[in-house]
Order: C-alpha cells, then structure tokens, then sequence
C-alpha cells in the first residue's frame, strides 16, 4: 500500500464506523419513539397476504407506476440500492487492493452485465428525477408545485448522493479496465470499457475512488443519523414495515370506512366509555397510535398528496403533505420530554418532578407546551376545517400515509373535547340530533318525493319487513328526500326501477341520516346514535332476508356508510349505487334506451362512488348507452377526479378562504364546453 492507499483506508474506515453509529442509534430512537404512540392490534392479522402485499407494492412499484415517468425513474434508483450493495463490500478490498476482487464473481459474465445494466439504469433513472424536480422548482412554480414545502436540502443532497456513487462505480470499472485489471468482456460491460479507453493506467485510482463510494455511503448514514426528520431518505428503511401495518391486509389503501375511534387499542363504545380514561379523539402527539407515528416518519416529502388535495389547488391552508411532516417534527421535537415520562395526568398535574424536568432538553420541554391545534398551535383550525376528506391524498401516497384518518381523529377531539368547530357544523349536528337530517326538516315529509307519481310507491310503515316480493330496499337518503334538485333523481330512479319491474320500498319517516356528515365533522357520538338507530330500523325490514339484505341508493356517502362503516356496529348490508343496478338493467336488457339525446356530456366522479368505493365504469356505462350521446373526460378523472367540496362535512360549512372548489371543479367542465356535466351524487 502506498501512502494515498493508507490515508483512503483511514478515511474510510473512520466514516464508516461513524456513520454506521450514527445510524444505528438513529434507528434506535426512531424505533422508541414509534412505540410510545398508542395501542392499535389491528395492523397484523393475515401476515402471508400482508407480506405478499408489501412485495408486491414495493418491487412492482404499483403506487409509485401511478406517475408512469417517475415511477420508472424510481424503480431503477430503489432497485440499485439493494443490487448494487455487493459493490460497496468489493470497495473496502479495493480500498486496499485495487486488484481486489470476489472469488467467483470477478470474471462472471452475469454478473458483470448485471452490474453494468443497474449502475447505468440507476444514474439514468436519478437524473430523470433531478430534471423533474428542477422543473417542479418551488420558486418558479409557487404553490403550484408538489415540492412547495418540502426540505429542499435534503432530496438535493440525496440525489447527489447517489448520483456520486454511480460515478465512483464506473470510474472504478473504468480505471479496472485501464489497469488491465477487468474480468468482463466489451460486450458485456460496454460503458466500462468506453470510459477504460479514455483513462490512465493508474492503479491508485481504484482505490481513490473506492475510498470515495465507501465516505460518500457512510456519509449519508452519518447525515440521516443526524436527522431523524428526513423522511427522503429514512422512507427506504420505513416504507416496508409502513406498507406491511397499512390498514387493509388485502392491499386497499385507507379509503371507504374511517378507521374507528379508537382508545387503548379498542373501538370506543360510548356506553361504556370514561371520559377520565379513555381517550376521545386525538389532541396530543403521542395520542396518535404507533402506526400514526411510523406515518409521519415514512413521508418521503414528494408531494404528490399535496399536488391532488382540492382544498391546497384552490387557496386553502390545508396541504396534507404539510400536516404529516409537521407532525413528524414535532413528535421528535417532543420525543425526549416525552421519554423521560413527560405529561398531564387527568387533572392536569406534570407528571415529572421539577428535578426531573431540569434533566429533559429545554427545547423539548418547551415543545411540550404548544397545542397541537389551535390558532398558536402545531395545527391550524382552517388547516383541519379545510380537508374534504376525499381521499386524493391516501390515494396518491405511495407509502401508504393515511392522512384522512389523521385528520379526522383530530377532528373527533376538537369536536367532542374542545367543543371547538365552525358555527355551521354546530347547527347541522343540531339538526341531525332533533330532526334526523342535516337540513333540519320535518321527518313526516321525508315521503312527499312519491306524490304525483303514475304508480305507488310501497312505504313500510314503522317496524315491518320488507314484503316478500320486494327485491331491494330504496335507501332514498336526505338530500334525495328533502333537496328538490335530488328529489328529482330520485324520482327518475324510482320510475326507471319500477319500469324495468324490479319491486322496492322505501322507509319513508322510518329512515334517517346515516350519520355520515357527524361522523366526517368529527362527532362520532353523534354519529353511533344514528348509525345504531338505522341499524335497528333495518334489522326489523330484513328480518326475514338473512341472506339477501339488497340496498340500493342514490347517495354514495350513504353508499360509503350504511356499506362499510355499519358493520364494525354490526350492521351487514348488500349495497349498490343506483348507477350499478341500472347499468345491471341495461345489460339484462330489462332497460332499453330509445329516444336520441344528441349531447356531448362530461362525467365528474364523485370522490365517495369512485375514489372511495372503486365505482367508476357502471355510470360511464349508462353514458355510453345513451343514443346519440358522445362523453368526454375531463383531465382529472377516475382516480384523480377532483372533489365537487362537499365532502368531509363542507356541505354544511361556508368556504371562507380560497376559492370555492367547486368553481374550480365547474370550471374544468365547461372548458370542455358540454351540453351536460353528469355526477352521480347530490352533493356534487
């Protein structure tokens, strides 16, 4: 070994035991501070389909595919990063031998080729995504941009990072090649043997740039040991475990049902529940269940969340990206305050002593004292009131954040603990507790929509069974009994039904709200009662159809609830939007179409039928079936459809800030110039 072998080896070995602590406690800190989030035993049932899940999702990239470009790009770069370690071992050889090479693999083909084609790959693929970013550049694109508010420095210097150490492979290969020093052949390592031919003989050079790659790698162990709250690079490492505990075990991401209230660990029962025990809603950090806290810690900070949330493309505070990475940092901020057994006991009293709060960083103990919402508080009320919870975010994630649940936890707390809501939601909550409907009308009309038909309509009378020859039960919901614009869909259902000869009934004055815009506000209470008065309401209607309990509804936030949210109260229902069962008509030909419409229509997805409920061909279907007709999507559909703003309990609430999304919605619409925008919801 010459002297500039010596100092490399020194360096080398010096920044790797370096890194490799500081990482290492890192990881340490990370992990305890996961475990001191909340109670949650839901997250491991079915292990073999949660193992084949992450599998699937993290080597077929299938969220990340959902940006075709970048997805490729990604793919190549996550890949490399496991391939490419056995070149990080070979440099520590090299380091001290620049003829050092692997028994075996140092003249095998394969795995010469293999090499090549990821290194190469993987430096195309970086650099793809560094010319996208550059694009994306905040500065030039404002909030425009997915990347507004992400740490810049950060995904800069991981970029280069691995941009380095593809180039310190090649120029070892390329210096190999020149020292005569290579097993693989031209054909099998093309760019090696280019950059050999324009090279030196100079064998010192391998080892320089060995020692490079090594200080360059364990650098960036030493750099994110440092910073625990660079989630660009800590998502490698927490993406896995984070995709594994997502909610679904069968890989559907956070969307349908919100995830029940949940306090040590288990479904609140209001019944039973001790407001001086159990925990209601979410209002502290560490309130949050550990899965909660592996979130906030996996968010790579790409944006994508950010560039789909409707509330963030019109003005609006709320950016979901924002609200995870801000709780991120202040969960590490908190995190020593919190680990020295730091808190209030019920009656508010520090749980540490003043001796033993002297010993916990100031820093912590300080942000120990600030909310976690409020106006001077980690999380704005016009950010938490923004969210329309239709589900673009957790759609979009491509590690699996579940930011509505997030949101409507801490919804849940400022509601039944602060008492602390916009006026509005007050008096719809009123309206549902006292008259059974959002709107505050009286119950006796809920009926009123079956006059002037030309046939009758069966309206149960409180407590009896739907009749024998009845197949569904019409769930007619609150905006189809009492809104005129929805009355009038209701009626067409009710005569399409009735003219395809499928029997129904409907509950009349015996139905009430689902409880969906309680529940989205935050006021689970409120929510329980309702869903458990419907479900009583339906047990006596389906007494005699165990196996055959068919529902169907114009509203797909009743779709959403009395489908997916009334069972975890024991309530299990076939429920189908109407758009499924006529488009099912029409293909069982028990509905023909006849008059032309000679019309260009436009179709707005509504969040709750499709993103929430994967419903999107049966009313493209029933488009498409219309003579005469042509349909034209508009460029955010299907998935990516953008939210009419009325979801997540905004129906009821005044936008005061931004602009209104639906203006923004109605303007993609008519830039297509329609004869007729079509929705299939009567909120939108």
């Amino acid at each position: 070994m010459n002297v500039v072998q010596i100092i490399a080896a020194f360096i080398s070995l010096t920044v790797t035991g370096f890194g490799l602590a500081l990482a290492g406690w890192a990881v340490v800190k990370m992990v305890r501070l996961v475990k001191l989030g909340a109670a949650d035993p839901t997250r491991s049932n079915d292990p073999q389909q949660r193992s084949k899940n992450m599998m699937v999702e993290a080597f077929g990239h299938t969220r990340m595919l959902k940006w075709t470009t970048v997805g490729i790009a990604h793919w190549f770069v996550f890949f490399a990063f496991g391939a490419l370690a056995l070149t990080l071992a070979q440099a520590f050889g090299e380091v001290f031998d620049p003829y050092f090479e692997f028994p075996l693999l140092g003249d095998w083909a394969p795995y010469g080729l293999f090499i090549e084609f990821v290194a190469a790959t993987c430096l195309v693929g970086i650099l793809t995504l560094i010319v996208i970013r550059q694009f994306k550049n905040p500065k030039k694109a404002s909030r425009k941009s997915r990347f507004a508010g992400s740490t810049k420095w950060q995904a800069y210097y991981v970029e280069w990072t691995i941009v380095a150490i593809m180039v310190c492979i090649f120029a070892i290969r390329g210096f190999s090649v020149a020292i005569g020093h290579f097993g693989y052949s031209a054909t099998v390592a093309p760019i090696s043997h280019w950059l050999g031919d324009q090279l030196p003989e100079w064998p010192t050079a391998v080892s320089v740039f060995a020692a490079l790659k090594i200080v360059v790698s364990f650098a960036w162990f030493a750099v994110i040991g440092l910073n625990l709250t660079m989630g660009v690079a800590w998502h490698r490492f927490t993406a896995f475990p984070n995709i594994w505990f997502k909610r679904n075990a069968d890989g559907r991401p956070a969307l349908g049902p919100l995830r029940p209230m949940l306090s040590d660990g288990k479904p609140l029962d209001f019944e039973n529940a001790d407001p001086e025990k159990d925990t209601f809603g979410i209002g502290k950090i560490e309130e949050f269940t550990w899965k909660g806290l592996l979130d906030f810690n996996t968010c790579t900070e790409c944006g994508r969340c950010q560039s789909q949330c409707p509330a963030w493309n019109t003005a609006k505070p709320l950016s979901p990206k924002l609200v995870i990475t801000n709780l991120r940092d202040h969960a590490h901020a908190k995190a020593p305050y919190l680990l020295a057994g730091g808190g209030h006991d019920a009656a508010g009293v520090e749980k540490l002593s003043a001796e033993e709060l002297s010993k916990v960083p100031a820093a912590a103990v300080a942000e120990a004292e600030i909310p976690l919402i409020g106006k001077n508080g980690l999380i704005d009320p016009d950010v938490l009131w923004s969210c329309t919870m239709c589900g673009a975010c957790v759609e979009q994630c491509p590690v699996d954040i579940e930011h509505v649940d997030h949101i409507a936890d801490m919804r849940r707390y400022q509601v039944l603990i602060e008492a602390d809501f916009p006026a509005e939601a007050g008096a719809m909550m009123r309206n549902l507790e006292s008259k059974g409907n959002p709107w505050g009308a009286n119950p006796a009309t809920r009926a009123d929509w079956t006059k002037n038909l030309n046939f009758d309509v069966t309206v149960l009378d409180p407590g009896a069974p739907l009749p024998d020859d009845a197949e569904y039960l019409f769930w007619v919901g609150c905006a189809g009994a009492f809104d005129d614009k929805a009355k009038k869909t209701t009626k067409a259902v009710a005569e399409l039904l009735h003219t395809a000869g499928v029997k129904f009934a409907v509950l009349g004055k015996g139905e009430t709200c689902t409880g969906d815009p309680a529940r989205r506000i935050g006021n689970e209470f409120v929510y329980q009662g309702l869903a458990q008065e419907n479900i009583a309401t339906l047990g006596s209607v389906f007494e005699k159809r165990l196996d055959a309990r068919k529902i169907v509804v114009t509203c797909p936030h009743c779709l959403n609830t009395i489908g997916n949210e009334y069972p975890e109260l024991g309530g299990h229902y076939d429920v189908v939007h109407h758009t499924e069962l006529l488009a099912q008509l029409l293909a069982e030909k028990r509905l023909v179409p006849l008059n032309p419409l000679d019309e260009k229509i436009t179709y707005h997805d509504p969040c709750y039928l499709g993103r929430h409920n994967r419903v999107f061909a049966p009313p493209r279907e029933l488009l498409g079936a219309l003579p005469g007709t042509s349909l034209e999507e508009m460029p955010r559909n299907s998935e990516r459809s953008f939210c009419c703003g009325a979801g997540g309990g905004r129906m009821w609430m005044e936008e005061k800030v931004g602009k209104r999304i639906n203006v923004e919605r109605t303007e993609e619409a008519i830039a297509l110039n329609p004869d007729t925008v079509a929705v299939g919801c009567p909120f939108c």
